[in-house]
């Protein structure tokens, strides 16, 4: 898929929106300034340049000089960069690939892991401060409602796998299982010394 302008300028705009705007996070933000970051996505034929200033953040499309940094991963990989943790994990495991100054995907990281990523900001310059609000804690309390939905259905399988459906045993019947299983091998090695000693007679 080609990088087009909507792409590059909603992108800009995000970036912008929860980056740029709130003053806590200044001092992180100068140790980007004047750097450039490019990001290379399979899903995309070209790359998308972040080009920091004091002001902003510049996205754009293809970019013909050096980075400082470049950075190659899958688009749900860059999700995970939301926690900083993560990225030594991605950069070993081969998921995110890393050329050039890693202090810049560093500082970058940082500072998307410090922002507070809230969609009532940027929902409120189009419609008020209540309703944006309103609807942010709409998709927080969605987003919780999924994530102990998950919980109480992971729970719900492992009890029918082991409970109804009898299809994977019980945490008694593996320790049963294995205990077992050693007694009849040492049964086995005790008949095969009795083997050998009658056959040496």
């Amino acid at each position: 898929m080609p990088m087009t302008p909507l792409i590059t300028a909603t992108a800009e705009k995000l970036l912008n929106t929860f980056l740029w705007r709130d003053d806590a996070l200044k001092s992180q933000r100068q140790r980007l300034k004047g750097k450039v970051l490019k990001v290379s996505l399979p899903e995309f034929n070209s790359p998308l340049a972040l080009v920091f200033s004091e002001q902003q953040i510049d996205v754009l499309g293809a970019r013909e000089d050096d980075a400082d940094c470049t950075v190659t991963a899958r688009l749900s990989t860059l999700a995970k960069l939301r926690d900083r943790q993560q990225l030594t994990k991605l950069i070993k495991s081969g998921e995110l690939e890393v050329q050039g100054d890693l202090q810049v995907v560093q500082n970058f990281v940082a500072l998307i892991d410090m922002a507070e990523l809230d969609p009532a900001e940027l929902l409120a310059p189009y419609i008020g401060d209540i309703a944006a609000e309103s609807i942010g804690k709409l998709l927080r309390g969605g987003s919780s409602f999924l994530k102990k939905r998950f919980v109480r259905n992971q729970q719900y399988l492992a009890e029918a796998l082991t409970e109804e459906w009898r299809l994977a045993p019980g945490p008694l019947e593996v320790t049963w299982f294995v205990e077992e299983t050693e007694a009849l091998g040492r049964e086995v090695e005790l008949l095969a010394k009795r083997l050998d000693r009658l056959e040496d007679k």
